[in-house]
């Protein structure tokens, strides 16, 4: 065991304070990774503040982080993917069960026995939890670290570990998107990076907004068109029309007004978790075969195909790079939107404490 640097939470209402957690020292299939950028992600926050508190309980305290990007810094003897000075990832999860039917098919992501990058139970015993990627360093068993492509900018690979894949993989799955019409609800950290896929993916991106002055930036991000969803009149017109939306809503919402946006057999996949149940009319998938789904993440192997997706197509997530230090006004910022569309932390600060 060792000791890193890191900054972590101790309670629900605590700010971010400097701090010291364990490590383990690396197994025989472990690889020790000096973390360089670690993306923000909502879920960070929710966790931070125990706000998901009646299906996964915050432990303190709790260091989060779970879009890491770093450096190969040591590798245990059994190791054979990875050698110390490779640039590599790590997303949300850092272990599974490896056997279980999930696992063979490569989505450990829906494994009941995965660990989470941060707030898991820790298999190795070195802490009650899991530590993320708010740290100097991390170490991962190498099954699910992730090679990253060196022709992009680090920074910005970082949230593609969660908000990349996420976007990723209901729009890859469903198939040949080329000519289609695509939608994305929101252009946020999400809606963003919908946008970039689904347009590299060649299909005619359409993103759905409530507010009028994120027209430029969707046209600037990849966007064909942009529908002002409040405008009644326009969403009318566009009825009936789109073989494939994605939504990134997060917030209650009136999934019923997109679902009439599609076509015959057009889907509709949330990606987007909002507190409250959503109001599904049967009618309105009735007519027309349309159907709702949902998605999360990806498994190891899909997301690496995103990563050298990422890399043939130069697509990163657009982000503000912050020094840790800047943690708390992050968060602040994020609960406002008030960021296009990412934060990435320049964990070099680290440091400077």
């Amino acid at each position: 065991m060792y000791q890193t640097k890191a900054y972590s939470v101790a309670s629900s209402t605590s700010p971010f304070t400097a701090a010291t957690i364990p490590r383990r020292e690396t197994t025989e299939r472990d690889v020790q990774i000096e973390i360089l950028f670690c993306g923000i992600c909502h879920s960070d926050l929710h966790t931070a503040r125990d706000e998901w508190s009646s299906v996964m309980p915050t432990v303190y305290p709790c260091v989060p982080g779970h879009e890491i990007i770093g450096r190969v810094s040591k590798v245990g003897t059994a190791v054979t993917q990875f050698k110390a000075g490779d640039l590599v990832g790590v997303g949300c999860m850092v272990d599974s069960d490896h056997v279980c039917p999930a696992c063979q098919d490569h989505q450990e992501q829906f494994c009941t026995d995965s660990t989470f990058t941060y707030n898991s139970p820790d298999k190795h015993g070195i802490a009650p939890v899991t530590y993320g990627g708010y740290s100097e360093s991390i170490v991962v068993d190498e099954r699910f670290v992730l090679r990253v492509p060196a022709n992009l900018d680090l920074a910005g690979v970082a949230p593609l570990l969660c908000a990349g894949i996420t976007t990723y993989s209901p729009i890859r799955r469903w198939g040949d998107l080329k000519g289609k019409k695509v939608g994305i609800v929101g252009l946020g950290g999400l809606g963003h990076m919908g946008v970039k896929f689904a347009r590299a993916f060649g299909a005619q991106v359409v993103v759905f907004t409530t507010s009028p002055d994120k027209k430029e930036d969707a046209l600037r991000l990849g966007a064909h068109e942009v529908i002002i969803s409040t405008n009644a009149e326009e969403m009318k017109r566009q009825a009936g029309t789109f073989n494939f939306i994605l939504d990134t809503i997060a917030a209650e919402h009136n999934i019923n007004v997109y679902i009439n946006m599609l076509g015959r057999d057009g889907n509709i996949t949330l990606v987007g978790a909002p507190d409250t149940p959503l109001k599904v009319s049967a009618f309105a998938l009735l007519f027309g075969r349309k159907s709702l789904s949902g998605s999360l993440i990806g498994g190891i192997k899909e997301t690496q195909e995103m990563l050298d997706f990422c890399a043939e197509h130069n697509i990163t997530s657009d982000v503000e790079v912050i020094p840790i230090q800047k943690i708390n006004e992050a968060y602040e910022r994020l609960v406002k939107s008030d960021v296009k569309y990412r934060f990435s932390i320049d964990m070099a600060s680290l440091k400077a404490e």
